[in-house]
């Protein structure tokens, strides 16, 4: 058995889809070096090319923080040269091949994926944490000995082995968003305290934000943060790779970050592969260095939510997940628009665009990528989802600010639409003398979520189509033209309610109101009773 194999450097490994929109592997090396002649990575899940893009992304951060786009040794310290650099890289349109190819070349030895010693993104201590088989490496199937994975993608011997490449992204996609289903083997920490629980991989406990372009270059151009949201130089890169001494403790809490690569490299697990013959098998796992996430605004691609210590008042920011079920335009106010604590990468396209590094004509991308755990113990991946948003990059600057707010106002105005479609389905439900409160409530959330399905592609039109350069009369009437839009799907999706409603609706009943003060009170509820009342909660909504 060979002792050193697959670099991951020479060896095709990174999913990209080409120009002619086929997908091919090739190796970390060629990724960068033509990146501007794929269209973006093309990996099994989303969550997994965010993890690949991260480490690519860690090898930028550590190129250009000593070179800049000429390829001569010039350390990067203050905010205006960071500016410069990135302008400089964005205009050749394509990464310098000496530098990235000179710093890979220097540390090829570290990125062995099977090694004696320093093994890549693995720790040979592992090899006493708990074991797994390589069902459980694959993201596509996530399936432990004992929970067998209906209609799964894969079957037989494709569950059970794993090529180099597939494992190794599924090792980088591992390490960022794992599951707790791993057993500790510390007991007791040398101090005598027992070592904190372990949680889900940094990126899984993240609601990830990225930007995206026309091609992986500059996908991976506009994500790299040269200045930490968007004000102050990072410090000097220090990934993982270049570590001489790596701490490979279980569960090991260490200082926040403060520099790009370190962070982008993290090891949430210590994973050590094993393989028999040309295939990969199975791991060993256990927890890995940790952080805690109140205030690490060393994270540029997430969304934070405002949180209060009762005790002592003091205000801190966590990092806040994504809901699967909710459409990313109904994050806009969270994502583009927070009073407190926006995402660093876009307070970064903001910086570029207000430096008119950026095009401010230019339409801008920007997707979120997440992963639903489930309720067990284990925390066992559920779901992974994306969507994606485009817009004018000068909605994002100073003059776009007004835009911002009146989008974040229509998107209020779209919640109360949704609220009284949400009434309206549990006003004819209890019409009908229907008894079940818990499926009036069920009936209220499918008719509101059916009125978000009819929004969504209207809205990201209306998103889309906006020229934060309108004078006001062009703005306010294409305000006036969505609104109509939003009130028409309403009472569209109104009206297929009281017709599918059903004639015990039509007859209706009398309710006693369920209100203390006026028990003995009752209210005739009828199908064209109800929708008169939603056609004027309706009208109220735009009434001013």
């Amino acid at each position: 058995m060979k002792e050193v194999e697959f670099n991951l450097l020479d060896e095709p490994w990174v999913r990209v889809l080409c120009a002619d929109c086929t997908v091919r592997e090739v190796s970390l090396m060629e990724t960068l070096l033509h990146a501007h002649e794929y269209k973006g990575l093309a990996g099994e899940l989303p969550t997994q090319d965010v993890a690949v893009l991260r480490l690519l992304l860690a090898v930028l951060h550590t190129v250009f923080w000593d070179h800049d786009a000429n390829g001569m040794a010039a350390p990067l310290t203050d905010p205006n040269t960071a500016l410069v650099r990135w302008r400089g890289l964005w205009r050749q349109g394509q990464f310098p091949e000496q530098p990235i190819r000179d710093y890979l070349v220097a540390w090829h030895e570290r990125f062995w994926l099977f090694h004696p010693e320093r093994p890549f993104w693995q720790a040979p201590d592992a090899k006493k944490g708990t074991d797994f088989g390589a069902k459980k490496l694959n993201g596509e199937i996530v399936e432990g000995e004992h929970k067998i994975r209906l209609f799964s993608s894969y079957s037989a011997e494709e569950k059970e082995e794993l090529s180099y490449a597939q494992a190794a992204r599924w090792l980088v996609y591992t390490n960022g968003f794992d599951d707790t289903a791993a057993k500790p083997k510390t007991k007791v920490l040398p101090n005598g305290e027992k070592p904190k629980s372990m949680k889900e991989g940094w990126l899984g406990r993240l609601g990830l934000v990225l930007a995206k372009g026309d091609t992986l270059f500059e996908t991976l151009m506009l994500n790299l943060v040269l200045l930490e949201d968007g004000e102050k130089a990072w410090r000097q890169p220090r990934p993982y790779w270049e570590q001489s001494n790596p701490n490979y403790g279980e569960r090991n809490e260490v200082p926040v970050p403060d520099n790009a690569a370190e962070l982008l490299t993290l090891q949430s697990r210590r994973i050590i592969l094993q393989k028999e013959g040309p295939k990969v098998i199975g791991y060993s796992l256990l927890g890995g260095d940790f952080f805690e996430p109140q205030d690490a605004f060393c994270e540029q691609m997430t969304i934070w939510k405002r949180q209060v210590d009762k005790k002592s008042g003091v205000v801190s920011f966590e990092p806040k997940k994504h809901d699967s079920a909710i459409q990313f335009w109904r994050e806009f106010p969270t994502v583009f628009q927070s009073q407190e604590k926006n995402p660093g990468i876009v307070q970064w396209i903001v910086k570029l665009q207000t430096a008119r590094i950026l095009d401010r004509n230019r339409m801008i991308r920007f997707e979120i990528v997440g992963t639903r755990y489930d309720g067990t113990s284990s925390h066992t991946v559920e779901d992974t989802f994306s969507d994606s948003l485009t817009f004018h990059t000068a909605l994002l600057d100073e003059l776009g600010r007004r835009w911002r707010q009146k989008i974040t106002e229509e998107i209020g105005l779209c919640e109360k639409l949704a609220k009284a479609v949400g009434n309206l389905a549990r006003n004819l439900d209890i019409a009908a003398s229907d008894p079940d409160h818990a499926s009036k409530k069920n009936s209220a959330k499918a008719a509101q979520e059916q009125f978000y399905f009819r929004l969504d592609q209207p809205f990201r039109r209306w998103l889309c189509d906006i020229d934060p350069a309108w004078d006001g009369e062009t703005a306010e009437e294409y305000i006036r033209q969505w609104r109509a839009d939003a009130k028409r799907i309403a009472q569209t999706l109104g009206r297929q309610l009281v017709d599918q409603s059903g004639s015990a609706a039509f007859i209706g009943r009398m309710v006693k109101s369920s209100s203390s003060k006026a028990s003995d009170k009752e209210t005739y509820y009828s199908a064209p009773k109800v929708y008169n009342w939603f056609l004027a909660d309706v009208n109220r909504v735009y009434q001013k």
